[in-house]
């Protein structure tokens, strides 16, 4: 009766000792994967600003060289 008691009480043990850490882990989990997908999310809005202002760069260098073209004839 005794050893049928200390397996339940070690069993019971174990189990509460499993379902604390789950939620943490969860849950640090969740802030990891969350600060990741802000970190890609400002990325992917960094490297479109980069693109957009390329782009701008890109039609006003074309521009110029238009105005200095027609200047040439």
């Amino acid at each position: 009766m005794k050893k049928l008691l200390v397996i339940l009480a070690i069993g019971a043990f174990a189990a509460c000792n499993n379902a604390s850490e789950t939620p943490v882990e969860a849950a640090a989990e969740a802030a990891v994967d969350s600060a990741k997908a802000a970190g890609e999310a400002a990325l992917d809005s960094a490297n479109a600003t980069v693109d957009s202002t390329k782009a701008a760069v890109g039609a006003a260098v074309d521009s110029a060289k238009a105005v200095v073209d027609s200047l040439k004839k």
